[in-house]
């Protein structure tokens, strides 16, 4: 069921998209510098793009600094996560140290399987 409703948003998506991209065909010339910049600079880039590349290339930038911006923001908590993760695995195999020097083996079976991950 949700594998349909996400294929049906997908096709209006894309509808819409192809929509606004078809009526959006006009040539528009993107300037890297303002008149103001490029007389006292000396040098300007001109491109003439579709005006629906527009549109599309800056909702792709939005989405890559976004993503970017939450791979930063997220970095502490994957450091913070990653260091639990290691003193688990540690604790855990000191437990079953003390565990098998207290205890003993009782089955060789179960003592390797209780054995502590290396």
């Amino acid at each position: 069921m949700f594998r349909a409703i996400r294929y049906l948003f997908l096709a209006c998506l894309i509808l819409v998209l192809v929509t606004l991209a078809m009526s959006n065909r006009e040539v528009v010339t993107l300037s890297l510098l303002t008149s103001e910049i490029e007389a006292f600079v000396g040098f300007n880039l001109h491109l003439p793009v579709p005006l629906f590349f527009v549109f599309f290339g800056g909702m792709l930038l939005g989405l890559g600094v976004g993503f970017v911006w939450e791979y930063l923001r997220e970095h502490r908590f994957r450091k913070t996560a990653r260091k639990a993760t290691k003193q688990a695995a540690t604790l855990e195999r000191e437990l079953g140290r003390l565990k098998e020097k207290t205890q003993g083996p009782k089955d060789e079976v179960l003592a390797l399987l209780d054995k502590p991950r290396a």
